[in-house]
């Protein structure tokens, strides 16, 4: 048995053998370049050579006697035995015994190997096996599910694969600790969805009455089309007075078709048009300034010819002030039919004591609805495009004298898609183009 301590690539690379050079003095190292069935070759370096690659110089370790041939630098071959000999008659029968044992080792794998039979069988024989035989049994193929977890990717499970699942779980008091692959609550889910599934398929409707025919459903029709005032109860009444009874659904599933159902009344749309001259809309823009103080701004502005009324700027909008705004837009007690508010609480009740003195209906429109006061959430979106955002806001009386100058020229020059290219104050005694349905 020889010793090597300084390479370190040698000690790793041959695995059954320990090895040292015998002169521990020399100044050198041993690199490692192949290993064969029966001897290990390595290289030895001379550290003089600057880690340059020296000539191909081997030492050969022969299994046989451990039998060292070690040749230097100039080539001269030194044979060093080691103190203990093996005999090869014993180094062979000892590679018979090693080959024999693994042979028996593959054997016996093959033989212990379990088969590959269906789930009942399998359970079916669990009942004559011994009770700690099946606990190990457990604990192995738990391990063994553990570190499929661990390496494996997401196993897909078949419908038949759940409802196994689902079935085992019901009978086990701990099946939330014996659950690996997949969490408790997707068994949970599972079951809920095995549970609607049975009792949707009990539910269906099996049977029922016999469809229509044609020509009851063409009669329910033009009883339909050529008596608009029938309704779903009057027509079946009719049917019966023939001999046929139909329910009131099947009835209105043929009356929708035949006869639409329309709204009770008109549109939002088609009242803004028909009274456009007689409405007008007030909402508030919140105008941030230079120091981040917020500022409102109130308008009013009439639907029939998109003209602002009224404008306002406070930094506090009260009910006292919003009622004087309103004021100053009515004078002589000269107002519009209808007044068009979002559910703001700045209208209060002065507010609404000013309208009512003016005669003029309010109208709320409906929370988060902004197109039932589209008029005037276009105006606001027109001001912030065309001038609150490009000016940095002083204060108050800076906003003031900024929203005159456009609502003067919003007013009086500028053209509106809405009024066929027209300007607000041509369009005061001149009728509105037709609606567009």
């Amino acid at each position: 048995k020889f010793k090597a301590f300084r390479d370190k690539n040698l000690v790793e690379a041959a695995r059954e053998f320990t090895v040292t050079v015998m002169n521990e003095e020399a100044h050198g190292g041993l690199d490692f370049v192949a290993q064969v069935p029966n001897e290990l070759t390595v290289c030895w370096t001379d550290c003089s050579s600057v880690r340059k690659k020296p000539p191909v110089m081997e030492w050969r370790l022969l299994r046989d006697g451990f039998r060292c041939k070690i040749v230097d630098l100039l080539g001269a071959p030194t044979l060093i035995e080691s103190k203990f000999m093996l005999p090869s008659s014993w180094l062979t029968l000892y590679h018979s015994i090693i080959a024999l044992l693994q042979t028996f080792r593959q054997r016996l794998k093959s033989w212990t190997k379990p088969l590959a039979e269906p789930v009942p069988i399998g359970a079916v024989t669990d009942y004559t096996r011994h009770k700690s035989d099946l606990l190990l049994e457990n604990a192995l193929l738990r391990h063994q599910l553990v570190v499929l977890q661990r390496q494996s990717k997401r196993p897909r499970l078949t419908w038949k694969d759940r409802l196994f699942l689902v079935l085992l779980a019901s009978q086990l008091l701990t099946w939330r600790q014996t659950l690996l692959i997949i969490q408790p609550d997707t068994l949970l889910h599972w079951h809920r969805d095995l549970f609607t599934q049975f009792w949707r398929s009990k539910s269906q409707h099996r049977g029922g009455h016999p469809p229509l025919s044609p020509e009851i459903i063409s009669l329910i029709q033009r009883m339909a089309t050529e008596n608009r005032l029938w309704g779903a109860e009057r027509i079946r009444g009719e049917l019966r007075k023939l001999g046929w009874r139909v329910g009131k659904g099947t009835v209105l599933k043929y009356l929708r078709q035949a006869r639409p159902v329309r709204p009770p009344s008109q549109t939002w749309k088609t009242f803004l048009h028909n009274h456009a001259a007689e409405i007008w809309a007030c909402d508030f823009i919140q105008v941030t300034d230079v120091w981040f103080r917020s500022l409102f701004v109130f308008v009013i502005i009439e639907l029939g010819s998109r003209r602002v009324v009224q404008m306002g700027v406070t930094r506090h909008p009260t009910d006292a002030w919003v009622a004087q705004q309103l004021r100053e837009a009515t004078p002589f007690q000269l107002g519009p039919k209808y007044l068009i508010r979002d559910n703001d609480k700045k209208y209060g009740h002065h507010f609404a004591a000013v309208a009512a003195g003016t005669q003029i209906k309010v109208l709320r429109t409906p929370i988060r609805v902004p197109k039932a006061n589209a008029i005037c959430e276009r105006f606001i979106g027109s001001v912030r495009r065309e001038c609150l955002d490009h000016l940095l806001i002083l204060g108050e009386r800076h906003l003031f004298q900024r929203m005159k100058a456009y609502i003067q020229y919003y007013n009086l020059y500028r053209p509106h898609q809405g009024l066929a290219q027209r300007i607000p104050t041509q369009l005061e005694a001149a009728p509105l183009p037709a609606l567009r349905r």
